[in-house]
């Protein structure tokens, strides 16, 4: 069975372990790049919504459907119990990969907003009162938004909103008047989808946990950037998401501290995730069991494992210094251009650019682009707060990832300057 589990794990032959870091030994692991979109080489800049996949996940998961499908836990035959040993190896690969203490704080679901709104729904029944304060920021996510207002609605607790400035940056000394005695909870971005701000989050979470209040952190634009270790930051819980960083859609993790997720009551009831069941009373199994109801997305997290196990040959440091150095190309690009203002200036950024053309809605730009082979995504990127406050109704946005080239980079500027030339 170990030589199965081995078979998941990426070998050192990847491509990307090349001396230094080779953008185009990376670009070779993912398929879908080598195509064309009407008639044009794909420019895909469209990463912060998804990531393409290595050929090694989709390896992995092909491997699983084909020759180990069974459902986990408690089988006793061969198949049961080597695809219960991938998916548990796979849960260790998350906790090494985000440094967690034990792997009973590992919880799969199906991505960052499913972990979010488990912690709304368990933590927020058992701990969040009437007259009770949840803290979130401006630039939040939908999915970091919603679910704390069903919260408040439900238990007549209510938001306090961090503020941001015009660079797109938390202002750190009104986070800092939200708090009081009715704190209970605070919930924030570690990395903008829309802004790519990097959000301060150590010092956040020293502050909160200064006045006795935990912090979750959406960490779904931050783990396909950077490294994150979970100890470091001692938040209390951290979501992402799978198709983020380069593995399947439809899987993620919740990481919650051990002794946070015990004291929590079950987010859905079902298979596995009890120790007996009889009519008069169900006790509940132990973690992370306890918030795994029903057959969990097996492939997923084998696939999931696998993508941050290539990130890790990847290397995050190379894959950091590329990323700052496409960013920094793309921005001095954009800056040329007096019809162009770039929405989100942060000091600290991850590799996004969210941008308005004068007299361009963002709509007809991405149609453009689309056209010349250039995917971005267009809209309010589930931020419309993030809009409202810089009074636009939505942007263009260019993400990059690590198999993005300068090339690339010329080419989304040169579909710009034909976006510009055909509207003036």
């Amino acid at each position: 069975m170990q030589a199965f589990v081995d078979n998941y794990i990426v070998k050192d032959s990847v491509s990307s372990q090349t001396r230094g870091y080779d953008v185009m030994s990376v670009r070779r692991d993912f398929p879908v790049l080598h195509q064309e979109v009407h008639g044009k080489p794909l420019v895909y800049l469209d990463n912060a919504a998804t990531s393409q996949k290595p050929q090694v996940v989709i390896d992995a998961i092909r491997k699983y459907y084909e020759r180990e499908n069974a459902n986990i836990h408690r089988g006793v035959h061969l198949l049961s119990e080597t695809a219960t040993q991938a998916y548990e190896a796979a849960r260790r690969r998350v906790k090494e990969a985000i440094n967690a203490k034990s792997n009973k704080e590992i919880i799969f679901v199906r991505g960052t907003t499913e972990a979010i709104n488990l912690v709304s729904a368990s933590y927020g029944r058992e701990f969040i009162k009437e007259g009770d304060e949840i803290i979130i920021s401006t630039m939040e996510h939908h999915s970091n938004i919603v679910p704390w207002q069903i919260l408040c609605e439900m238990t007549g607790a209510r938001l306090r909103v961090i503020p941001i400035n015009d660079q797109g940056e938390i202002i750190l000394e009104e986070y800092e008047k939200l708090f009081s005695d009715r704190t209970k909870l605070v919930s924030v971005a570690h990395v903008s989808n829309s802004l790519g701000t990097i959000n301060p989050v150590k010092e956040m979470i020293e502050h909160a946990h200064g006045q006795g209040v935990p912090v979750l952190l959406d960490g779904a634009q931050a783990v396909p950037h950077k490294k994150v270790d979970i100890q470091k930051l001692d938040c209390d819980f951290y979501a992402l998401s799978g198709h983020k960083v380069f593995g399947p859609t439809g899987v993620g993790v919740l990481y919650g501290k051990e002794e946070l997720l015990d004291r929590m009551p079950p987010y859905q009831g079902g298979g596995d995730m009890i120790e007996s069941v009889t009519f008069e009373k169900t006790t509940y199994n132990e973690l992370p069991c306890k918030f795994e109801a029903g057959t969990p997305n097996i492939a997923g997290a084998i696939g999931l494992g696998v993508a941050l196990d290539y990130v890790q040959k990847c290397g995050y440091d190379d894959i950091i210094r590329h990323e700052e150095s496409l960013l920094n190309y793309a921005t001095e690009a954009l800056l040329s251009f007096p019809e162009i203002e770039i929405i989100g200036t942060a000091s600290q950024k991850a590799a996004v650019l969210s941008f308005v053309i004068d007299g361009v809605h963002p709509h007809d730009a991405g149609t453009i682009l689309d056209r010349q082979g250039i995917a971005v995504r267009t809209g309010h990127h589930c931020t419309q707060p993030v809009m409202a406050r810089f009074n636009v109704p939505a942007t263009t946005r260019a993400s990059f990832a690590l198999y993005n080239t300068k090339e690339e980079v010329d080419k989304l500027v040169e579909g710009i300057q034909n976006v510009i030339q055909m509207f003036n």
